[in-house]
């Protein structure tokens, strides 16, 4: 397929944004479980939200360069019933306003209990909207990675693996940040987050390994002879059929050779998975804001790389009638 970069920017900001705010409300958790020392709401928790919600934002701002006729936007809506890409689409805004809710929460102070769960859990409002909010960003992955997911056609994505691989790398990227964030603000959660992070990179690393087999080994239920509706044993294509490129060419083939392909998986294993874990353990140990903010960025910057593989990795199935092309 061919990678567009506004979908690319599209999927990697808001689950960056995602997984930031599932790296605060655990912060939040574990301090109410008295595990981690407790955070000032105003400065931490607030000012960590506003910056969940930038990246959601940009993110949704993105996938408008993608749509033909934006003014028309509001139409993806409709088919909720049964197309994914609807529900991503009316779960977004859902998630971005409690994102935005559970930070004004904390900024106006909002934090007294409402009651106590068997005389030892405070509950009050932020927890109530981060609890909401937490279930509405698994359901925007869910719904993320199932627009691809749920595609059998192609083959390479038709598979659970590649919800898992959203939901992990969102979630990989936000602890980063989240990381980067403590340590620029000087608090002492740079371990806690720290170690969230390399545990997620780790996890989304055999995820992302296991569906890169899979596809090396995937059957093929489409041939040259069922794409022509002709059963012959030796069918050969010498000619495109066109004078030149057309839009079935353009748009379902990225186009570059398999030396790039290949080092652009390369790279963003790198990027992606060790480089990052690298440096957020030397942040750790030396106490360092720069490496522990760079450790985000590297990893970012490879989740690029390893979402535009995603999409020029999958084969539709009209390349095979166009073969002399794709």
């Amino acid at each position: 397929m061919r990678p567009a970069f506004s979908v690319i920017f599209l999927t990697t900001l808001i689950g960056v944004g995602q997984g930031l705010f599932l790296a605060l409300f655990t912060g939040q958790i574990y301090s109410l479980a008295k595990l981690l020392p407790a955070q000032d709401s105003r400065v931490f928790y607030a000012t960590g939200s506003a910056v969940a919600l930038t990246f959601l934002v940009l993110g949704l701002a993105a996938s408008v360069f993608h749509l033909g006729r934006p003014e028309r936007a509001w139409r993806s809506a409709a088919k909720w019933r049964s197309s994914w890409l609807s529900r991503e689409v009316i779960i977004l805004p859902i998630t971005l306003f409690l994102v935005f809710l559970y930070g004004a929460l904390h900024y106006f102070g909002y934090t007294e209990p409402l009651f106590v769960i068997q005389g030892s859990l405070p509950v009050d409002p932020t927890l109530i909207v981060g609890v909401l909010a937490t279930i509405s960003t698994f359901l925007l992955f869910l719904c993320t990675g199932m627009i691809y997911a749920s595609l059998r056609f192609l083959q390479e994505w038709h598979s659970a693996l590649t919800v898992f691989n959203y939901i992990l790398l969102g979630a990989a990227s936000g602890f980063m940040l989240a990381t980067a964030y403590s340590a620029l603000l000087g608090i002492h959660l740079v371990g806690f987050y720290g170690a969230w992070a390399v545990v997620l990179t780790l996890a989304a690393f055999i995820s992302r390994m296991a569906s890169l087999m899979r596809n090396r080994t995937i059957k093929r239920k489409s041939s040259i002879q069922s794409a022509i509706g002709v059963r012959h044993n030796r069918i050969v294509q010498e000619s495109q059929g066109f004078m030149g490129g057309s839009f079935n060419t353009r748009e379902f083939f990225h186009g570059k050779s398999r030396l790039m392909l290949k080092w652009v998986k390369h790279g963003f294993i790198v990027l992606t998975f060790f480089v990052p874990v690298v440096l957020v353990g030397i942040a750790y140990r030396n106490s360092s804001e720069t490496l522990a903010l760079w450790a985000f960025v590297v990893q970012y910057i490879g989740l690029l790389m390893e979402r535009w593989y995603f999409f020029a990795d999958a084969s539709h199935p009209q390349n095979i009638y166009y073969q002399s092309i794709a």
